[in-house]
């Protein structure tokens, strides 16, 4: 079982720039796709960027949206999700989930999930 730590959250102004982090441990290997997901408030989670285990391959919701940038440094065990230009709409609750493959990594599929890093943006 893989335990996932997410940081990097806070309060921010609309135009700012965050870099959420999320560390991984234990599990039987580190070859793990891991993903980034948010849930606004009132909302349902949704899926925001993925990355596989060697850092080969990103997927994204948007993949016209270049505000966001997914990327990991597997010596690290850590992926991170760099979100530039933040705006309101930006406001939610941002997991870091794991998974054998991208293609597990689905609100419905993945079944390694941190706590979440709030993330605050004000106008």
């Amino acid at each position: 079982q893989v335990q996932l730590v997410e940081s990097g959250g806070g309060l921010v102004q609309a135009g700012d720039s965050l870099r959420l982090s999320c560390v991984a441990s234990g599990g039987a290997n580190s070859k793990y796709a891991m993903g980034w997901f948010r849930q606004a408030p009132g909302k349902e989670r949704e899926f925001v960027a993925a990355i596989s285990w060697n850092g080969g391959t990103t997927y994204y919701a948007d993949p016209t949206n270049d505000r966001i940038t997914i990327s990991r440094d597997s010596a690290r065990n850590t992926a991170y999700l760099q979100i530039n230009k933040l705006a309101p709409e930006d406001t939610a609750v941002y997991y870091c989930a794991a998974a054998p493959t991208t293609a597990a990594l689905s609100v419905s599929r993945a079944q390694e999930w941190g706590l979440g890093t709030q993330v605050t943006v004000s106008s």
